[in-house]
């Protein structure tokens, strides 16, 4: 499959492909890192549908979303699996999830099972001043970060919004030096410290590990 756009992922998601049995409903977010996945281990048997990477700008649109895309998807597949954690839902998508009968990824957001659940749980206490980006979101900074935060217009505002975070943390699932540096520059926009931490894909390997045994 071609590599998907990550501006398209953003906008518009991903269109499944017919032809499985399990599909991964996901975030946009995602994408690349479940097809990495699913080439990886040959999961021919699993497609993937993935919403608006966007959606998280309105994290109060995503339970009802999730709702269409699995009742719009539901007779095509033995099985469907949410790909998002809470997303800033507050708990209303483990609900909705729960009252479609649909199972999802553990954890609050994808930086804590990108980390591991575990790990970013035991760490947090001590990182309530850090600022998190995973590889997309590197990528996608200005569209997530620096345009719905007004900083483009308003540089005044980094201050006001990011004076109390000390530093940017990279999750980073693959090694890559030219994420690295426009990590680096994302943490240097917002005048915060650099620290780096290749995670691999975490949790979601073996949630979709699961998810796709399962079936």
């Amino acid at each position: 499959m071609t590599r998907p756009d990550d501006a398209r992922l953003t906008s518009d998601g991903l269109s499944a492909r017919s032809g499985g049995k399990v599909l991964a409903l996901a975030c946009g977010a995602l994408a690349h890192e479940i097809l990495a996945l699913k080439a990886a281990n040959g999961w021919t048997h699993l497609d993937l549908h993935c919403l608006p990477a966007n959606l998280h700008l309105w994290p109060d649109r995503i339970p009802d979303a999730v709702e269409a895309a699995v009742e719009k998807f539901r007779p095509a597949y033995d099985s469907i699996f949410v790909v998002y954690a809470d997303c800033g839902t507050g708990g209303l998508l483990q609900a909705r999830c729960a009252k479609l009968g649909v199972e999802m990824v553990e954890g609050p957001h994808c930086y804590s099972f990108f980390a591991g659940n575990a790990d970013f749980a035991e760490r947090a206490e001590h990182e309530i001043t850090s600022f998190y980006l995973t590889d997309f979101l590197v990528k996608q900074f200005d569209a997530f970060v620096w345009k719905p935060m007004g900083f483009e217009k308003h540089p005044e505002l980094i201050q006001m919004m990011f004076g109390n975070y000390e530093k940017l943390v990279y999750l980073a699932q693959i090694d890559d030096p030219a994420l690295d540096i426009r990590a680096r520059a994302c943490a240097a926009r917002l005048s915060l410290a650099y620290e780096r931490r290749v995670t691999g894909y975490g949790d979601l390997t073996q949630a979709l590990r699961d998810a796709v045994s399962g079936a």
